[in-house]
């Protein structure tokens, strides 16, 4: 491969901590550093037992990481790592609302931040 070619393949992306996650992989620089890209196809969820298609699906998403997590790369088809990423069921982060926290546990967050303390325990 010429270094000047962009690095653009469906792959298998084995990362330190025994963890794999299949995609679309490129390179990509953020912050002067060049970052492995793998972008998550959707993926159709099928029902376990009966082998159907069960209308549920499984979000795409995009996640960076760095040269040294990356223990082995496993060039592959599309189709092979869209089956791989169906397999390993890698979820994208839970974006969290603050609102939505606020509105169900108010208190717990005030007497965490130590503004509303009720015993004589010094807020511990």
């Amino acid at each position: 491969m010429n270094t000047t070619e962009k690095f653009e393949q469906w792959c298998i992306i084995e990362l330190m901590g025994h963890q794999k996650i299949a995609g679309k992989c490129t390179e990509q620089n953020i912050a002067g550093a060049n970052m492995l890209r793998v972008d998550v196809p959707e993926i159709k969820l099928v029902d376990a037992c009966s082998g159907n298609p069960g209308g549920r699906y499984l979000p795409g998403f995009t996640r960076f990481y760095a040269s040294s997590a990356v223990y082995c790369i496993h060039p592959v088809d599309e189709g092979t790592a869209t089956a791989m990423a169906g397999r390993l069921q890698q979820q994208p982060i839970t974006i969290w609302d603050i609102q939505e926290i606020l509105k169900t546990q108010p208190k717990q967050l005030v007497q965490a931040h130590g503004e509303e303390d009720d015993d004589d325990d010094g807020g511990f």
